[in-house]
């Protein structure tokens, strides 16, 4: 065993090379297994067992039957302390994780091998093709699936900044997959700013930080979501500095994301700001209306059994402007609701499900701003729209601003009424319902409605 093991230490220098093999594999021990068919090898500390069993289990299962076909598992394990009258030693543990799992000797079946590419906690759900992309998002989104193609790396790193639950994270995972999908031996790893500082950390408490450079440097594409969560943290953005600068270095992928531009950033250092400038920065600005809308769409398409009405989604999309997360969030939380009392979903329905979030999201718009709006762009005087008038050129315009009423303010059907010249809540009812009905089917009432709203968000 200690011939081939010789053997096996030998050829892995040559392959690896020689910086890789005495960072890694040169701190490997051979121990006694007990069994001539089993290989036992342990290194000093837990990251470096890790790193080892990530990248090199199935290699060095394969280079011992090479050298000895008897072999039928190789177990890597991590050295144990012992204290031996002030001595420290190191001494493999009497429990051990084995890297290979080992196979009875009198089968031929080849043993499990654990993988030996790192995979990082992507969601799912999170790709390309479930990316809904309009102006406000198609720098960041085109610059994401140039940076996913494999090939030469045309920038890096690649800055993306954006307010909460506006889809920065979205890319950061659709990155990854497509990274993965298109170079299935290359090494992945994603990780908040937060958990950088927690695991760099950690690594300072156990003495062992060079493990924890290594992993993060070796990756061929690292993403760090959330970067301002290291500001003022001094020591962690010295460690971050030096990453960014070997993958940098290395022309590997970088993927940075923050809630600011790199300029904006309190408590980041000019370096690293610096770091950031050189790669390509895209911003994803809030959802427009019609991309808001186009969100709830595919999602309520994606929910089975379900019949979501378009007002109500007209109405999400209305009120809920600045986050897409809560747009999504406040979808979910209707259709939950119907489900569990068995109520028909329409727009009272969702607004008296949604009280709470509507008030809190909705721009405080007035019917005096509407009537004055909607007189303006159909050409009248806003008197036209209380007056009894009810020529169709003063009608269609005032069913509308009311329809708009009811979706845009927390005001009553009553008092709606009042306002339009003391028309009954009966006749805003009919208004709603017959502006619903011509959205569907009168492409011009349905685009001044639009425009309409859009302008009255701001």
């Amino acid at each position: 065993m200690a011939r081939a093991w010789a053997r096996v230490r030998t050829n892995l220098r040559e392959s690896a090379g020689a910086r890789l093999f005495d960072q890694w594999l040169k701190p490997m021990q051979l121990e006694d297994s007990g069994d001539a068919d089993r290989v036992r090898l342990t290194l000093p500390s837990a990251f470096m067992t890790n790193w080892v069993r990530s990248h090199y289990a199935d290699r060095l299962y394969h280079e011992f039957r090479a050298v000895l076909p008897s072999v039928r598992a190789v177990a890597i394990e991590t050295a144990a302390v012992r204290d031996m009258g002030g001595v420290t030693a190191l001494a493999a543990p009497v429990a051990s994780v084995p890297a290979v799992a080992p196979v009875a000797a009198e089968t031929a079946a080849e043993p499990v091998i654990a993988d030996a590419i790192e995979r990082p906690a992507l969601e799912p759900r999170y790709t390309f093709d479930r990316f809904v992309v309009d102006a406000s998002n198609r720098v960041a989104f085109n610059a994401a699936k140039a940076l996913a193609e494999p090939g030469p790396v045309r920038f890096s790193p690649l800055f993306l900044h954006s307010g909460t639950g506006q889809g920065k994270t979205h890319l950061m995972h659709a990155i990854g997959h497509s990274f993965m999908a298109a170079m299935p031996g290359a090494r992945v790893i994603a990780m908040s700013a937060e958990r950088f500082m927690f695991d760099f950390v950690a690594a300072l408490r156990a003495r062992d930080t060079f493990a924890f450079k290594a992993r993060l440097r070796s990756a061929d594409l690292l993403l760090i979501d959330d970067l301002q969560f290291i500001a003022g943290k001094d020591a962690t953005q010295e460690e971050f500095f030096h990453t960014v600068n070997e993958i940098m270095a290395a022309g590997k992928r970088l993927v940075i994301s923050a809630d600011r531009c790199p300029q904006a950033l309190d408590g980041i250092e000019q370096r690293i700001i610096g770091r950031m400038a050189i790669g390509l920065v895209a911003d994803i600005k809030a959802p427009s209306l019609d991309l808001r809308r186009t969100i709830l769409d595919r999602k309520a398409a994606e929910l089975p059994d379900t019949k979501v009405p378009a007002d109500v989604l007209d109405l999400l999309a209305g009120r809920i402007t600045g986050n897409i997360r809560e747009l999504e969030g406040a979808l979910n939380r209707v259709v939950a609701y119907a489900q569990l009392t068995g109520e028909t979903i329409n727009l009272d329905f969702a607004v008296a499900t949604l009280g709470d979030v509507l008030r809190g999201s909705v721009r405080r718009v007035t019917i005096d701003e509407i009537q004055k709006l909607v007189s303006t762009h159909f050409d009248l005087k806003p008197v036209d729209l209380v007056s009894a008038r009810r020529a169709r050129a003063v009608a269609r315009p005032r069913q509308i601003a009311m329809y708009l009423a009811k979706r845009l303010t927390t005001r009553s059907l009553p008092e709606i009424g009042r306002k339009f010249g003391g028309r009954d809540h009966s006749t805003v009812i009919h208004a709603v319902r017959r502006i619903e009905e011509l959205r569907d089917t009168d492409r011009e009432v349905d685009g001044a409605v639009r425009a309409l709203m859009r302008e009255l968000e701001g």
